[in-house]
């Protein structure tokens, strides 16, 4: 009997040792995050080539919206002798000068002129006024010269010739009296009125700030490049560039460039940095073709750690009756380091503690961990109750899953930005046209809250303007 007890005893020993053995809580210490400063890094200024063309069809429709019916009026003689009403009989025409070598716009005006002349003085408070009234009625043709000032398109006309639909005539006893031979001295005084008038419409009509600033605010604001991986574009804007117009082809063009910073953020939708109050237009006689895009792919850690942690699903590391789960994983930053917490489940339960230097793999373009081992108590700990995870085979495999992909997921996110490129239209009469080349890797920055990756990114862009509302 007390053999049989022995025995018994003994087995149950056994038992117990290899029920513990199979399954083992660890309770490794937590290397504590460094309190280390708020998420600041400094993002590399990019530079956006946007040359902008302008159809002059345009620039034509909208003179002709703004000079309608009635384009001048001058109701008071008292100043200058001159009494003046100018219409727009029909649709004025605006077209590239094809003689000129500067590269000069033709406007072709039909015009009726209702012209008020006063001769005379005032002597001893007695009117001694002779006031003669001229109808008008051709077609002016006028010469502008083309700037770009201040976001308008400002041009300098002058009046070239005038033909006469039918003879001028003055007002004489009520009836109209041809008068051609004096109209010469008359075309002079009110030529100005007309050019100004001209001028005054086509800087209106052609204030590109709105229709800018509104393309601006469009590219500026937040786009998802990604989202399985939760990825957002955000440009912020800093000074805008361009160049003087140029009229070519029947369009203007203009180079205009901007200079911002690019930054890649994961998680929900940021909020747009764009302010049109803070945008000045400088003026330069040349901008760069290509974008320079130095893109701060930020990925805090919190939304690592969910990637990470979808990484590990449904797989088991070890082998035979020795193995775990990775149930969910957190990473932090200390000293320099990740630390990368994986909770377990299975022949080891609990939480184990792993540290590396974030690297970038530039054949897989991955962000993984080099020199992955476990922290120091951990690996104390396993080496008394699971030397079997401890292992070189065990650890490569974990370490497999331990790795966060940041630049193939922006080479999603330019599939994603393609869209814009490709006759993107931000608004009525606007589109965006371009390409991307290849991302280049730049370098890696850690803070307390996060990692990020700095990528350069090239190519073009071209913004085209085609029936401007």
């Amino acid at each position: 009997m007390f053999k049989f007890l022995s025995v018994l005893v003994v087995f149950l020993v056994v038992f117990l040792i290899s029920s513990c053995s199979s399954t083992n809580k660890i309770a490794a210490l937590k290397p504590e995050p460094d309190n280390a400063d708020p998420l600041v890094y400094e993002n590399a200024v990019s530079y956006i080539n946007l040359p902008i063309s302008v159809k002059l069809k345009d620039v034509e429709n909208q003179t002709n919206t703004l000079l309608n019916g009635l384009i001048y009026e001058d109701n008071n003689i008292e100043d200058d002798n001159i009494e003046m009403k100018i219409w727009k009989l029909a649709p004025i025409t605006i077209e590239s000068d094809k003689e000129s070598a500067t590269g000069k716009i033709k406007t072709i005006l039909p015009l009726k002129v209702l012209f008020k002349y006063r001769i005379g003085t005032k002597t001893l408070g007695v009117d001694l006024y002779n006031t003669k009234e001229f109808n008008l009625n051709g077609v002016v043709t006028l010469m502008s010269d083309v700037a770009l000032t201040n976001w308008k398109l400002i041009t300098k006309t002058e009046l070239k010739s005038l033909d006469w639909n039918e003879s001028p005539t003055m007002v004489v006893f009520g009836k109209n009296v041809p008068v051609t031979y004096v109209m010469t001295p008359a075309i002079k005084l009110f030529r100005a009125k007309i050019e100004k008038s001209i001028d005054g419409a086509i800087e209106k009509s052609m204030d590109f700030k709105p229709n800018v600033l509104a393309a601006l605010e469009k590219i500026c604001t937040p786009f998802q490049m990604s989202e399985a991986y939760e990825s957002w574009l955000r440009i912020t804007p800093i000074e805008i560039y361009s160049t003087n117009a140029v009229l070519k082809n029947d369009s203007f063009l203009m180079d205009m460039g901007m200079k911002c910073t690019m930054t890649t953020l994961i998680g929900k939708q940021p909020e747009s940095k764009f302010d049109a109050s803070k945008i000045v237009l400088k003026p330069v006689t040349k901008n760069p073709n290509q974008i320079t895009a130095n893109i701060a792919a930020v990925s805090t850690f919190a939304e690592a750690s969910k990637i990470m942690t979808k990484n590990f699903a449904g797989q088991e590391f070890g082998s035979g009756s020795k193995k775990v789960k990775v149930q969910k994983v957190d990473i932090w930053h200390k000293n320099d380091k990740m630390v990368i917490a994986l909770d377990v489940l299975g022949s080891v339960n609990g939480t184990i503690y792993l540290t590396g230097f974030p690297q970038y793999n530039e054949q897989t373009k991955e962000i993984f961990f080099d020199k992955l081992d476990y922290a120091l108590d951990t690996k104390n700990k396993l080496m008394r109750t699971a030397n079997w995870l401890v292992q070189g085979l065990v650890l490569r495999k974990i370490q497999e899953s331990c790795r966060y992909s940041i630049v193939a997921n922006l080479e999603e996110g330019k599939q994603n930005m393609a869209a814009y490129l490709k006759n993107y239209s931000p608004m009525p009469g606007v589109f965006v046209n371009g390409k991307m080349d290849d991302i280049q890797f730049e370098k890696i920055q850690l803070t307390n809250k996060a990692i990020i990756a700095f990528i350069k990114v090239k190519g073009t862009v071209n913004v085209s303007v085609d029936g401007l509302k």
